[in-house]
């Protein structure tokens, strides 16, 4: 009765929590820290954690995982893609053909939060950082990999090339996230983005700027199927 008492969501003033979203959707509503204080992130986390099994946070600093783990003791940080997790219980082996790539080691921040999201949704994800096309063939040394995957999160700043040579490797759908590296005629991964929109390659979808946690999620709906 306390369940549905919740359902379709909680309103604690500065929030609205979505508890029935992982019965409409199969995955809980995922807390996006950045703009919210540390407080409030705490607050959602705890009323989250109460309700669903495991709880993802994004965009979330060390000042607020602290705030967090004072609510949620089980809280776990993950530095590199600035993102908080919960689980109710220790993960099992999730379901293989997740396979993330990026372009360089700028962009791994941002391939780690696609890759602990696709996690957090149930699927094993095999990393492979580092591997841009300005050395095409550290790239192919993972070709057996990358043609076993299901799905394929390819990560890349700069020119943001490398969606559009993993997609011509593969068979299956790759899923292209731009980040906001490289130099000034970057704009901030506007040349990356443009570039990924505009491939060649067949089979090539594009997320937004810098946005691991779309491309994780969407690798994650898709492995599952």
């Amino acid at each position: 009765m306390e369940a549905l008492r919740l359902l379709p969501y909680e309103d604690i003033e500065f929030a609205k929590i979505d508890h029935h979203r992982g019965l409409r959707q199969g995955f809980p509503e995922v807390v996006f820290a950045q703009g919210k204080t540390p407080e409030q992130v705490a607050t959602i986390v705890e009323r989250l954690a109460a309700c669903c099994d495991r709880v993802l946070v994004t965009r979330a600093d060390g000042v607020c995982f602290r705030a967090v783990s004072e609510r949620v003791p089980t809280a776990v940080y993950h530095e590199l893609a600035k993102a908080i997790v919960v689980r109710e219980a220790e993960p099992v082996s999730g379901r293989p053909g997740v396979v993330v790539v990026s372009g360089g080691t700028a962009d791994c921040p941002v391939a780690e939060e696609a890759a602990i999201t696709a996690e957090m949704m149930g699927s094993s994800v095999q990393r492979m950082f580092d591997v841009g096309v300005a050395g095409i063939h550290r790239l192919l040394d993972h070709l057996p990999q990358l043609q076993e995957a299901r799905v394929v999160v390819a990560v890349a700043g700069m020119e943001g090339a490398l969606p559009s040579v993993v997609s011509g490797l593969v068979s299956v759908p790759v899923i292209a996230v731009p980040t906001s590296v490289g130099y000034g005629a970057s704009f901030g991964g506007l040349a990356a983005l443009l570039a990924m929109l505009n491939s060649c390659a067949s089979g090539v979808s594009v997320v937004n700027i810098d946005n691991g946690f779309g491309a994780g999620y969407l690798a994650g709906l898709i492995n599952r199927l």
